[in-house]
């Protein structure tokens, strides 16, 4: 017995050395191959290069990760695996790098310290759990966890509920959801115009929050943290009732936290491979900068090299950011009357909710000025909207003889505009009656800038501002009226949008507030997206409008408006436009956040373009809607990405031709690209940080004649609560730029 035991025990050991000694004869092969892979992998003496090997050899699709704290703000490139695992890291600046790896199925490997002219074998790290691996995973992925409700489940009946914590609530103010379109709308522009949904600081209760007695109260409490509290909760109110909106979260939470894991993002296929995502650390710690600019849009040659810059809404401050010198600064932005700034109201409560887990009771914004959106010109200058006054100038107002006053009188307070010159450091200051959501220049002599306002659009010529510097002369703006009895102009004594129709008079737009502006180069006229800020019902479908000023506006003032196909007989329907902008062929493109789809309007298709029946379905023919690939909500065919802009690549800064419309991937950590010639679409990820959330981007070539070095496009982490991103608290935001190499090994 004792004697076949021992040959039993000899028997084992034999095999356990032969195991041994096979995995590392394998190790010593893979080892070997890697050297051999890392030796054909040329590289520049500003570049790093290699292989990246797993359990299973070479790792295709992951990304490769250097960061320096070497340089005067924190630097990172990545770039992803070739199908043989190969990388290069190309024209890194002197400094020494901490390198790993980032992949769908990995979790990350130990870094490596390097220098730039090294070659590096790098090991991938297999997850050992699921939940381990989704760890990694975009937030939209995470979000499609959420149980929303079933298309048959509307209408829904919703009590609004506007309770302050503590306070007893009061009489349910009801409103209607009629179609699971109008929830999603309410869940994306409530929650996510502001910040994703779906990463680990929105997806866990911190045990910092303290025990409840429920999910639901625990979640409750954490929506009421900081300063804007009492919005987010109202927000999730807004999504069926306090409790039902409470349970919904709650049990998206217990569901996560009990191991429930979305599933697996694919990993960077085809051209997807080819990208290279340069980073800095750009802004402050509680910065919430509200896009950037980084040239001309029609003329992406301007400023080549130059700084970058980004409106700071809660700074109060142009963020800079310069790339080659890689340093970061802020320029306080002025008002016209310094002493109103102590009477303007802040955009942000001045009182805590409830403690936050990061800032605790500290006040982190005093924002009134709110820059936003800039645009350079051909001088260079940065043109954004911003805080000027307290009050608003009487040539806006009724009773005044301006003739846009006496067409459409603005009362009330808007934001005016703002002109920084970087060749002077100085700021020129605007009185604007309309303010804007958004702004850009049409390609005309003039350089006029068109707005989208929260009663239809405006404009503003800065030829006549140069040489007259009077702020009424150079500006103009007409209402959402449709040319309903279809005379050709606009004519005063228009009806409303919620009173009778009556067809010997024109029509105001239902749903009118402004968000996306874009300019027709073909034809000259400005377009805009309208109920983005609209209620149920009025950005669902949502609008797009063009605004045609004719020879004497206001009067010859003519919108026309648009909605995407949407209603009985849509078999994909489309809504919730939010982004927009042209190409030079004058087709039109918008995000549609709601539906998560690119679409195309082609207004040169439509039968029926004013009267009575052009109020928004008329033309469903000048519509081409693409499902963009990505997660739908759990039993569902819903997306759960969110779009918060688009633009057009008009002159091939990225690398996929002139006319290249461009998604801001909100809510997944994403640039989302559309080949016009493949009809297919380029998913350009930031996979670190996590959280990497775009309202805006712009193009830049700096040198064409240095191909994809000389190119790419630019935009900013603009969260309006960055500490959301991977980091936490101390992360400030993020500039990045996204470039297009021919292959994965281009240097």
């Amino acid at each position: 017995m004792r004697t076949t035991l021992i040959h039993r025990i000899e028997l084992v050991l034999v095999l356990f050395v032969a195991a041994g000694m096979a995995v590392a004869a394998q190790a010593g092969r893979q080892g070997g191959a890697a050297n051999a892979g890392i030796n054909a992998v040329a590289i520049d003496p500003d570049d790093i290069g290699g292989v990246v090997t797993g359990a299973s050899g070479p790792e295709a699709g992951v990304w490769v990760i250097a960061e320096t704290t070497d340089l005067p703000t924190k630097f990172r490139k990545i770039v992803v695996t070739d199908d043989q695992g190969r990388y290069v890291l190309p024209d890194l600046p002197n400094a020494n790098y901490s390198v790993w790896v980032r992949g769908y199925g990995l979790v990350d490997s130990a870094p490596v310290m390097s220098r730039r002219g090294q070659r590096l074998a790098l090991r991938a790290v297999g997850a050992s759990t699921p939940v381990a691996a989704a760890h990694y995973f975009p937030g939209n992925y995470w979000l499609s966890l959420m149980n929303i409700p079933k298309a048959d489940e509307f209408p829904m009946r919703v009590p609004r509920v506007t309770a302050p914590i503590n306070a007893p609530e009061p009489a349910a103010q009801e409103r209607v959801l009629a179609n699971q379109a109008e929830w999603v709308f309410t869940l994306k522009r409530g929650c996510e115009a502001c910040h994703q949904l779906g990463p680990k600081a929105t997806r866990e209760i911190p045990k910092s929050l303290g025990t409840f007695d429920s999910t639901a109260a625990a979640w409750e409490r954490l929506v009421r943290s900081g300063q804007v509290g009492s919005g987010m909760v109202n927000n999730v109110y807004a999504l069926g009732g306090r409790d039902r909106g409470l349970r919904l979260f709650a049990d998206w939470v217990d569901r996560i936290a009990a191991g429930e894991v979305p599933q697996t993002p694919p990993r960077p296929q085809g051209q997807e491979r080819n990208v290279v995502v340069t980073l800095w650390d750009y802004g402050t710690d509680r910065a919430f900068v509200h896009d950037i600019i980084a040239s001309n849009k029609r003329n992406p040659t301007q400023n080549a090299y130059g700084p970058l810059y980004g409106p700071d809404w809660s700074a109060g401050a142009l963020a800079v950011l310069d790339p080659t010198e890689h340093r970061r600064s802020m320029i306080p932005v002025p008002m016209k009357v310094e002493a109103d700034r102590q009477k303007l109201r802040t955009w942000s409560p001045q009182q805590v909710e409830a403690p936050s887990p990061f800032w605790g009771e500290e006040i982190v914004w005093t924002d009134p000025v709110n820059p936003n959106q800039p645009h350079m010109d051909r001088q260079g200058r940065i043109w954004f909207n911003s805080q000027m006054r307290a009050d608003q100038p009487a040539f806006c107002k009724t009773g005044s003889s301006n003739p846009y006053a006496k067409h459409f009188p603005l009362d009330q307070l808007a934001k005016g505009l703002a002109a920084y010159d970087p060749k002077t450091g100085k700021f020129e200051l605007i009185d604007l009656c309309f303010g804007g959501q958004h702004g850009i220049f049409a390609n005309d002599a003039d350089q006029t800038m068109y707005f989208s306002t929260g009663f239809g659009m405006g404009w503003f010529n800065t030829r006549i501002w140069d040489e007259t510097h009077n702020d009424e002369r150079a500006q103009g703006w007409c209402p959402a009226v449709i040319d309903y009895n279809g005379d050709g102009k606009i004519t005063q004594g228009w009806t409303l949008a919620n009173e009778p129709a009556d067809p010997t008079k024109d029509r105001a737009v239902n749903g009118p507030p402004g968000y996306g502006v874009a300019f027709n180069e073909g034809d000259g006229s400005g377009w805009y997206v309208a109920g983005v800020f609209a209620g149920p019902g009025g950005a669902v479908p949502g609008k797009i409008l063009r605004l045609n000023r004719g020879a004497n506006p206001p009067a010859t003032c003519v919108m026309e408006v648009y909605e995407p196909p949407f209603g009985p007989g849509v078999q994909d329907a489309g809504h919730f436009p939010q982004g927009i902008d042209a190409d030079t062929n004058g087709v039109v493109w918008v995000g549609l956040a709601g539906s998560v789809h690119l679409a195309s309007f082609d207004r040169r298709k439509c039968k029926v373009v004013s009267g009575p029946t052009a109020t928004g379905q008329q033309c469903r023919e000048g519509w081409t809607l693409y499902p963009v690939p990505g997660p739908t909500f759990k039993g569902t065919n819903v997306r759960s990405d969110y779009y918060y802009y688009n633009q057009v690549d008009l002159h091939n800064a990225l690398g996929l031709g002139p006319n290249t419309p461009i998604l801001n991937g909100t809510g997944s950590d994403s640039l989302i690209a559309f080949d016009q010639g493949t009809k297919q679409f380029l998913t350009m990820r930031v996979p670190y940080p996590m959280g990497f959330y775009t309202r805006g981007l712009d193009f830049r070539i700096d040198d064409p004649a240095l191909g994809w070095k000389g190119r790419g496009v630019w935009a900013a982490n603009n969260n309006r609560v960055v500490w959301l991103t991977e980091g936490g608290k101390g992360t400030p935001s993020l500039m990045a730029q996204f470039q297009l190499r021919p292959n994965p090994l281009a240097k």
